[in-house]
């Protein structure tokens, strides 16, 4: 049986897109659920582009106790964060040891936790005066972008980068590096 994947996102949804693009025929995971805390986000257009399942939520049914076992009832195998903004509570990292998986802008340890993502990353890279910045790719934990590092992948800061450059730049490593990652970790967990 095929490993199902819930993706969670916030925004546009181009890294999703991305997963959605490489799972569309896998042998052995597909994209089966997508949830997102904002109506109108760009991934809720490309949830029904796609005919995948949409699941609005927000904060309080996220951290409702009932929420784990709603994915549990759909059967989802692997929870993948792909620019969502809710910070994942104890219960759901309960129901999904080392299956929920997000993707951070910046090399962590540094320039993570709450308020540090997408543009406010790249601007603190680039007050800091980096040479290199780029991406992690993460276990969820407790705590916001602290869970065990899986992969991480760099690009050089120039001095003439500004933060939109730089979130270019980043963006080219979560496009080509979260899908293969994901896939591999996927396979791994099959016997």
């Amino acid at each position: 049986m095929k490993k199902k994947i819930a993706i969670f996102a916030s925004g546009a949804g181009s890294n999703a897109q991305k997963l959605i693009d490489h799972f569309r025929s896998h042998a052995f995971a597909s994209v089966s659920l997508i949830v997102c805390n904002k109506p109108g986000a760009g991934v809720t257009k490309i949830a029904a582009a796609e005919g995948i399942e949409l699941l609005l939520i927000d904060r309080n049914q996220l951290q409702s106790g009932d929420f784990p076992a709603l994915l549990l009832e759909k059967e989802i195998d692997f929870i993948i964060l792909a620019g969502f903004l809710l910070k994942i509570p104890v219960s759901l990292i309960g129901a999904f040891p080392r299956h929920i998986i997000n993707i951070h802008p910046a090399l962590l340890p540094k320039y993570g936790g709450k308020g540090m993502y997408g543009q406010f990353v790249h601007t603190a890279v680039i007050e800091a005066r980096e040479k290199e910045s780029g991406i992690t790719i993460h276990f969820v934990d407790e705590q916001y972008d602290h869970g065990a590092t899986i992969f991480q992948a760099t690009c050089p800061v120039s001095k003439s980068d500004t933060p939109e450059s730089l979130a270019q730049k980043v963006h080219f490593l979560e496009h080509q590096h979260f899908a293969p990652v994901v896939e591999r970790l996927i396979l791994k967990d099959f016997p």
